[in-house]
């Protein structure tokens, strides 16, 4: 019994906010960071808040939505094809915390 009681609290652990968060700036610095500071193919570079105002207004979840499908040169998904929509909101929400 403790086995699984260990078992299921690693597993908690493992899935908590922290987690995503940290999994979000790891995802963000391999798969979105080079197009998006270099502005590659259009992509709204970080902290430029004329671009990504139109974008924030929009919400969250049509950001998110925008990911999982691409967009113009952004490929489905930033090429993180792993990644989960909590792993990529986590993503979103550290590029445009910037």
């Amino acid at each position: 019994m403790k086995r699984v009681t260990g078992l299921i609290l690693g597993l908690l652990v493992a899935a908590s906010p922290m987690t995503v968060q940290a999994d979000g700036q790891a995802i963000y610095d391999k798969h979105c960071k080079g197009c998006h500071v270099a502005g590659v193919g259009g992509a709204p570079k970080p902290g430029d808040k004329a671009a990504w105002e139109p974008r924030i207004a929009k919400g969250v979840d049509v950001m998110v939505q925008t990911v999982v499908s691409g967009k113009g040169a952004m490929p489905p998904k930033g090429t993180c094809m792993s990644c989960d929509e909590a792993t990529l909101k986590a993503a979103v929400d550290v590029l445009t915390a910037q």
